[in-house]
C-alpha cells in the first residue's frame, strides 16, 4: 500500500523551518521525501492526499503517559480506584483519546492496575482497539498517598532481593519500563517530596536487574538525593526533578546520553488553574505547583542549554488535568521555559522518538510512517495542536487512522 502526500509544508522534527514538499509512504515506512512544489509528481500511489500547503509533521510522543489514570476529556472520574473492568475500559478509552489528539507513541509512567497495559499493547497491536505505540508499565512501586489515595504499591517487600524479585516479576509480565517512585509526592501526601524511599543498595540492585532483564526504569524524583539514586540505577527517564541543585543538575548533564528528563509541568499549571468544589482542598497542591513552576522555569532552560534531552509529558489523567489535553505541554514549554515553537515540537517528536528507541518522531526516509497533517502552522503557534479538529490526517504505521476530508 503506497500513500502519497503532496504539496505539504514539511516540519521534519529536527527543529528546522518547514519546507514545501511531498512524502511517499510505502507500507509502514516513509519511502521518499522530496522538497519542492512538484516533488514526487510522477510517483504511483494507491492513495494520493493533497495537503494544499498544510503542515505535515511527525506524530507526537507522550513521555509521561498514565493511561490507567482514568479521567479524559471524554469522561471525568473523581476517584482513582476503579473496579478492574472499568479501569481496563478507561485505559482503552484513554489510548484512543491520545491517538485522536495526534499522539502516535507513548511511554508509560506507571499504571494503577497490574497487567492492564501489557494487555492493552496486545489489543492495540492486534487492531482490536486504537491507540499509540506504547511502552507498557505495571503498578508504580510507590508509597501510600494521603486520605486513602494510592497510586501504587511497594510489593515484594524491601531490600535488594525484593527489588530483584520485583524486576523478575515485571519481566515475566512483559512490561517495557519499571516505574520507581524514588521520592514522595506533595500533591498526594503533603511534605513527602523530600522523602527518599529507596536505599543505595536497592537502587543499585534495580539498575543491575533491569539491565540484565532488558527493561528500562522510569523514576519519580524531586530532590537531589532522589535524582542521585535515579541516576545510580541508570534511569531511562527522570520525572520532575524540580528541586535539583547544582550538583544534581551537573549529574543529569553527565548522564545526558542515556537519561532523558521530563519536568511534567502540565499537572502544575492545571492545579494552579483548577477551581475545585468547596469540599475539595487543593491549597497544598496549588502551593507546591507554584513553587515547582518557579524552580523549573530556571532549571529547564539551563539543562536544555547544556544538552539534556527534555521531553513533554505532564501527568495527564487527573480529573483537573485529563488525558487528551497532553499537547498543552508544548504551549507551556514555550510560555514558561523559553522554548521556540519549533524547539517544543522537536521535544515532542524527534526527542520522543529517541526515548521510545524507535524510528519515529521524524519525517525521514526509512522511518516509520507516524504522521500528522495539521490545518495551520504549529511552528508559529503550537497551541493549535490542542484542537484535534485541526488534525486533518492522523497516520500510524502507514495506515490512515484519520483521513482528510475529500
Amino acid at each position: 500500500m503506497r500513500t502519497l502526500i503532496r504539496d505539504a509544508q514539511i516540519f521534519d522534527g529536527s527543529g528546522s523551518a518547514p519546507q514545501r514538499g511531498s512524502v511517499l509512504v510505502d507500507g509502514n515506512r516513509i519511502a521518499k521525501v522530496a522538497l519542492g512544489v512538484d516533488g514526487l509528481a510522477g510517483e504511483a500511489a494507491d492513495t494520493v492526499i493533497g495537503a494544499a500547503g498544510r503542515t505535515l509533521m511527525p506524530g507526537l510522543v507522550e513521555a509521561h503517559a498514565h493511561l490507567t489514570w482514568a479521567s479524559s476529556v471524554e469522561k471525568i472520574y473523581h476517584q482513582f480506584i476503579l473496579p478492574p473492568e472499568e479501569l481496563k475500559e478507561a485505559a482503552r478509552r484513554n489510548a484512543r483519546v491520545l491517538l485522536d489528539h495526534g499522539f502516535t507513541s507513548a511511554y508509560s509512567a506507571g499504571a494503577l492496575g497490574d497487567g492492564i497495559e501489557v494487555e492493552l499493547v496486545k489489543a492495540i497491536e492486534a487492531g482490536e482497539t486504537p491507540g499509540p505505540r506504547l511502552v507498557p508499565s505495571t503498578l508504580e512501586r510507590s508509597p501510600e498517598g494521603a486520605e486513602g489515595v494510592e497510586t501504587g504499591d511497594v510489593f515484594n517487600g524491601r531490600g535488594p532481593d525484593a527489588i530483584r524479585k520485583f524486576v523478575s516479576y515485571c519481566k515475566d509480565q512483559g512490561i517495557g519500563s519499571i516505574k520507581l517512585v524514588v521520592s514522595g509526592e506533595d500533591a498526594l501526601k503533603p511534605g513527602s517530596a523530600k522523602e527518599v524511599l529507596y536505599t543505595d543498595e536497592e537502587m543499585e540492585a534495580a539498575g543491575v536487574a533491569a539491565r540484565d532483564a532488558g527493561l528500562w526504569i522510569a523514576t519519580h524524583a524531586y530532590y537531589p538525593e532522589a535524582i542521585r539514586l535515579a541516576l545510580k540505577a541508570g534511569a531511562r527517564i527522570i520525572y520532575h526533578a524540580s528541586y535539583a541543585d547544582d550538583a544534581a543538575a551537573d549529574a543529569m548533564v553527565a548522564a545526558k546520553e542515556t537519561t532523558f528528563y521530563a519536568p511534567s509541568p502540565g499537572v502544575s499549571i492545571a492545579a494552579l488553574e483548577a477551581s475545585p468544589p468547596p469540599h475539595i482542598d487543593m491549597s497544598h497542591m496549588k502551593a507546591s505547583a507554584a513553587e515547582r513552576m518557579k524552580l523549573e522555569s530556571k532549571l529547564v532552560p539551563a539543562l536544555k542549554a547544556r544538552g539534556v534531552r527534555i521531553l513533554i509529558g505532564g501527568d495527564y489523567g487527573f480529573p483537573f488535568n485529563p488525558n487528551g489535553r497532553n499537547a498543552r505541554d508544548l504551549e507551556i514549554f514555550v510560555e514558561h521555559f523559553g522554548y521556540t515553537p519549533a524547539e517544543a515540537l522537536t521535544a515532542a517528536t524527534k526527542l520522543g522518538g529517541e526515548l521510545m528507541d524507535l524510528q519515529v518522531g521524524q519525517v525521514k526516509e526509512g522511518f516509520l510512517a507516524d504522521l500528522l497533517l495539521v490545518d495551520g502552522d504549529p511552528t508559529q503557534d503550537v497551541s493549535i495542536l490542542q484542537d484535534k479538529d485541526r488534525l486533518t490526517m492522523i497516520m500510524k504505521d502507514g495506515a490512515l487512522y484519520k483521513s482528510p476530508a475529500a
